[in-house]
């Protein structure tokens, strides 16, 4: 999957273009943000104000337009890269701002996760997955594994691959497994193309590691695909 290409020279002149805030504007989101909450900004108008912290005495509403539109909305500005950011003409100082949003999301998703049983706060879990992996321009495949009553032990990420495709060994998935006393672990990975359905290789793969750990005891929970569309859940498709 691509992303339009963008004038990198634009953006970097909207970073530096002096700010016109003299009817308050900024002043105005600032209220609507505390008073009403999150909900009361639109896209642009939370990525104009997170820019705005990082730029000060600049109008950032150009550029926070400019960034949505090339990085197709807000979680894929959220999950771009420094080297993309930075290619879009994104200062390192306007870039941190957004890689710290990001990673304050995930803390945030992630702390839903870890407080209760998994499969008592499935929906918790793929809200955290979604946020972390389903505009991810490469596929990661990441092992969460659990207890025995459930709880999330460790989130592990265990291969960064390609734009169609990512290596995961089942001796290896086996092995950590073993390694962290896991009673049960979900596979998890994305599709870059946005489409979450099962792929024969992913069909295969997740049979042979079934197979794998069910003479050690280790039950595999499920297998969730990721993608901009949405998930796909092996178990819920009846592949499990």
């Amino acid at each position: 999957m691509t992303r339009p290409r963008h004038d990198a020279t634009l953006l970097h002149m909207n970073e530096t273009d002096p700010a016109t805030d003299a009817s308050g504007h900024r002043a105005r989101l600032r209220r609507r943000l505390i008073d009403q909450g999150p909900e009361a900004l639109l896209d642009h108008e939370l990525v104009e104000y997170l820019l705005a912290l990082a730029i000060p005495r600049r109008d950032t509403k150009p550029l926070a337009r400019a960034l949505l539109h090339e990085f197709g909305g807000i979680g894929g500005l959220f999950a771009a890269d420094g080297e993309a950011l930075a290619r879009a003409g994104v200062s390192e100082v306007a870039a941190g701002a957004i890689k710290i949003a990001q990673a304050s999301a995930l803390r945030l998703l992630r702390a839903e996760v870890a407080e209760r049983p998994v499969i008592a706060g499935w929906q918790a879990l793929l809200d955290y997955l979604h946020a972390d992996m389903a505009h991810r321009l490469t596929e990661r495949a990441r092992i969460l594994h659990l207890n025995a009553r459930n709880m999330l032990i460790r989130d592990e990420v265990v291969s960064e691959g390609s734009v169609d495709q990512t290596a995961v060994y089942v001796r290896e998935v086996v092995r950590r497994a073993l390694d962290l006393g896991s009673t049960a672990i979900i596979l998890v990975h994305n599709h870059p193309s946005g489409e979450p359905t099962p792929s024969r290789a992913d069909i295969a793969l997740t049979r042979e590691i079934a197979q794998g750990l069910k003479p050690l005891g280790i039950a595999l929970h499920d297998h969730v695909v990721i993608g901009a569309k949405g998930h796909a859940s092996f178990r819920a498709l009846g592949l499990l």
